[in-house]
């Protein structure tokens, strides 16, 4: 498992083996006493010699430092998360941690944890005779690639992912062009031109995978990474604030950070099944999580996005009615929808353009044409839970102050999920900083105590902490299916590219299941918009839904969320019957396999819903059609099925006819092979029940 060699310092490469002997963690520290590591698999090099380290105001850990001792350990278990991609997941790996001091005698502590699929490591700071805190400066760490890697990437933003995915070498990467300004509201300026938010991703020239994150964030700043594109090395890159330039974070000792982490795959799709993300948090700290429910939902949402109606009540075409509720209320009933999310319930709305939005909005105020206890007492009539929304406006200190008292009045009136919002500027702040990390944290902390459920909108990214808070059940953290309402849209290999970035970090709520795929007009095209405010459409000159109706339905599989949205209006499922997946497919699973993979290009997702014997199959492509092969081998030996498949038509175009698909029945055993054919920006989705 561990292997010393004496190097030219005098100190010692040590060696850590994964689980299962592939993977080999070598730790040295170099002449100048520079910690440094190297990772390989099969022999084959995947971070090249790089530095470890830190800088902080009271000490120095970056140089003449010496190893003290170091331990070594191997652990193995298996857990069951509350919810998840899988109903128990294996925790097997060798750890190794060495004891470093600097050469006033302050000690660093570096944690590795060497698995079948990847690395983990933090950095631990015990207590110091002469100081109870640390200013950290400088985060020194480096993942060296050993080569010009192909990687997909977002620009380093330390105040929002919504972007669409590059894909380029990694001597590439140049985030210029979203310095210049990015056409939506709430983005703001790049860090570097030459940085990237985590997870990114990349393709050896060997066909190796490799995924750059961070796990178990929590007091401390996000890790976006500086790349130095002539000699294939990313670099830490800590979120600081605005009001201490310089000042990475202030930590009070004995502290350990997060760990960044290294996944490693031999496909596409082992990216995807990977649970070292989640392996490297905590334990769930929930004693009870009986009332914590994966599950779908709609919302008075997508039509304020399309300009049916609004969030504010000035604005004369107000959304969040009484009515309105009780209209999405029947038909999330007569449906099986268990849950109906309500933007713009609340009073304040008409403020969330002011320069200072502190103090706009409360929580607990309804407009004057919606009755909060009535749509609730309706939504338990009817048996739909209702699912409440706090838009923030990044008033953050308004919603410190007041979040206390909303969530005892949702606890009180029954509602036991919320959607939080953090459009805009933090003043003094990036959503990214140690400041908005901890009222991140705060929040999942907080609503747990009051048995409430959280979907986070521009959120910090997710580092796995769902394993330990199983109330936060997912978020947005990329750019979403809204973007296809109101902006130039996103491009059909987005889609493609996200279960192999964004997804790997945590579940995202996309929001899917968008049927009227040409209501939302685009660019160049007359599309009928004179049903919901044609001439404000045209004004806004916004892009279309860039798929076809079978990849809206292939998402759900493929897109991994505990909650799930049903997004489109009721009127545009009413009679269709492509709706009946919708109604049909499960949001918790006992297992997931990935049946056809290829990052940017297509992805074939086969799941089990939980406790049931019923199974799901999703697939979608991205700029370029992709015949696939589903095998369906995982089902049952020695049994028969019925599978019902919904696919693109052969005359299925995302442009002119992105609606027309086909419906197909067959009976399916273990031992059948189907041949399915997606279409550009296309897809397909098949359920399976006994």
């Amino acid at each position: 498992m561990v292997v010393y060699v004496c190097n030219t310092y005098g100190q010692y490469i040590t060696k850590v083996k994964s689980p299962d002997k592939d993977i080999i963690l070598e730790f040295n520290v170099n002449q100048e006493g520079q910690p440094v590591y190297a990772v390989l698999k099969n022999k084959e090099p995947i971070i090249t010699a790089s530095r470890l380290g830190f800088k902080t105001e009271e000490a120095d850990f970056s140089q003449n430092l010496n190893i003290q001792s170091t331990s070594v350990n191997a652990f193995q278990e298996k857990w069951k998360p509350v919810w998840g991609q899988s109903s128990e997941i294996e925790n097997s790996y060798n750890s190794l941690t060495v004891h470093l001091a600097n050469s006033t005698g302050d000690l660093i502590f570096i944690e590795f944890r060497v698995f079948d699929d990847g690395i983990g490591f933090r950095y631990a700071f015990p207590e110091l005779s002469n100081h109870h805190t640390l200013t950290i400066r400088d985060e020194l760490t480096e993942f060296g690639m050993s080569g010009n890697h192909t990687a997909w990437w977002v620009p380093g933003c330390w105040d929002n992912d919504e972007y669409v995915y590059t894909q380029s070498k990694i001597s590439e990467v140049d985030a210029s062009y979203f310095q210049k300004g990015y056409p939506y509201s709430h983005a703001t300026t790049i860090t570097n031109k030459n940085a990237v938010n985590t997870p990114v991703t990349m393709k050896t020239s060997t066909g190796k995978y490799i995924s750059i994150h961070e796990a178990a964030l929590i007091d401390f700043p996000g890790m976006s990474l500086l790349v130095d594109t002539m000699n294939y090395t990313f670099k830490s890159h800590l979120a600081e604030d605005e009001i201490h330039p310089n000042v990475k974070a202030t930590i009070q000792v004995p502290f350990k950070t997060p760990w960044r982490t290294v996944q490693i795959a031999e496909s596409a799709g082992a990216l995807i099944t990977s649970n070292l993300i989640l392996n490297l948090n905590e334990p769930n700290k929930l004693e009870d999580v009986s009332w914590i429910k994966p599950t779908k939902y709609m919302g008075i949402w997508w039509e304020m996005h399309i300009g049916k109606s609004a969030w504010d009540l000035k604005s004369g075409k107000h959304g969040a009615t009484t009515g309105n509720a009780k209209s999405y209320i029947d038909f999330c009933s007569a449906n099986s929808i268990p849950a109906l999310l309500i933007e713009g319930w609340n009073t304040g709305w008409e403020g969330c353009g002011n320069a200072n939005r502190e103090g706009i909005f409360d929580f607990q105020t309804p407009y004057a044409d919606f009755d909060l206890n009535e749509v609730v007492r309706y939504g338990k009539e009817k048996g739909v839970e209702i699912i409440g929304h706090h838009e923030t406006s990044a008033a953050v200190s308004t919603y410190e102050k007041c979040m206390d008292q909303a969530y005892q009045l949702y606890h009180a009136l029954g509602i036991n999920a919320v959607k939080t919002g953090y459009v805009g500027r933090i003043p003094g702040h990036r959503h990214y900083d140690q400041y908005m990390v901890n009222h991140y944290n705060k929040v999942m902390v907080e609503t747990a105590g009051f048995k409430i459920m959280l979907d986070v909108h521009e959120p910090i990214k997710p580092t796995g902490l769902c394993r330990t808070y199983p109330n936060l059940m997912s978020g947005e953290g990329m750019r979403g299916q809204e973007f296809n309402a109101w902006s130039d849209g996103n491009k059909p290999s987005h889609n493609v590219t996200l279960p192999f970035t964004r997804n790997l970090a945590g579940p995202m709520d996309f929001t899917p299941g968008i049927f009227d795929l040409k209501l939302v007009k685009y660019k160049n095209h007359d599309t009928d918009f004179s049903a919901y405010d044609a001439q404000d459409a045209a004004a806004k000159n916004v892009s279309r839904v860039y798929s076809t109706l079978a990849h809206q339905l292939g998402l759900y599989v493929v897109f991994y969320s505990p909650l799930q949205m049903v997004a489109d209006l009721p009127e545009n499922y009413k009679g269709n019957p492509a709706f009946q997946f919708i109604k049909d497919v499960g949001v918790d699973w006992d297992w997931t396999k990935v049946l056809d993979a290829e990052v940017a290009s297509h992805v074939v997702i086969a799941r089990k819903e939980k406790g049931k014997n019923r199974w799901f199959v999703g697939g979608i492509t991205g700029e370029n059609e992709h015949e696939t092969t589903v095998d369906f081998g995982f089902l049952p030996t020695g049994k028969k099925f019925k599978a019902i498949i919904y696919q693109d038509d052969p005359l299925t175009d995302y442009i002119q006819t992105p609606e027309k698909y086909l419906i197909k029945s067959a009976v399916v055993t273990s031992k059948t092979k189907l041949g399915i054919l997606m279409k550009k920006a296309g897809g397909f989705a098949v359920s399976i029940m006994e």
